[in-house]
């Protein structure tokens, strides 16, 4: 029995906080996970910009709204809950996802949780547990699945690395470098591909 895991933020939709960054023009909010590699630290930094700049969660939503899927998601994630049961591991948050999800047809999602004041602000996050996405894959394992794992960020490698496969997607130059033991690709039928060569069953990518 087969699972894929998939990051969600770079492998199938656009980087929120990015997308935020550029229509606030604060530019310090456009890093991620593929610059910091610790969360905390990433997400402390955020909360302070949001905190400084007077932005609450109804304006980061009302970004989310007018955003869409990666181009050729849909289809890729139709072709792969095909062929395998999916789940996606993401360290957005309840509070941002449901109009992308909406989109992609509702696939499971497990990330965190923020959590607003009644003024609207965004005053701290709540982790689902840690080393979430890790931790993930190792529950699956108790269950006898066979896990295949792809994500794009730092965040994403203790999937990676607790899967029985990992793939890199679109990950920046600096992942890549520092994990060569992962196959990485840029486009979803070369994933396909790949996922297709990590699983112990013959399926036509």
């Amino acid at each position: 029995m087969e699972l894929v895991c998939l990051d969600l933020e770079g492998v199938l939709i656009p980087e929120i906080w990015i997308e935020f960054a550029e229509r606030t023009g604060i530019d310090a909010l456009r890093a991620t996970t593929r610059d910091i590699p610790d969360y905390d630290v990433l997400m402390k930094q955020r909360l302070s910009l949001l905190d400084e700049n007077g932005l609450k969660i109804d304006d980061i939503q009302a970004v989310i709204a007018d955003m869409s899927p990666l181009d050729g998601a849909g289809e890729f994630l139709d072709w792969l809950r095909e062929h395998f049961q999916v789940v996606i591991l993401s360290d957005t948050f309840y509070e941002f996802s449901a109009p992308l999800m909406r989109q992609l047809g509702w696939p499971t999602l497990f990330c965190h949780r923020l959590m607003v004041d009644d003024d609207g602000r965004v005053v701290d996050y709540r982790l689902r547990q840690p080393d979430p996405k890790r931790a993930s894959v190792q529950a699956f394992h108790t269950l006898n699945y066979r896990i295949i794992a792809s994500g794009d960020s730092y965040n994403d490698t203790s999937m990676l690395d607790e899967a029985d496969a990992g793939i890199l997607f679109r990950a920046p130059d600096n992942v890549i470098a520092e994990f060569p033991q992962y196959p990485s690709v840029t486009s979803y039928q070369a994933l396909r591909e790949e996922i297709c060569k990590a699983s112990e069953r013959n399926i036509i990518p």
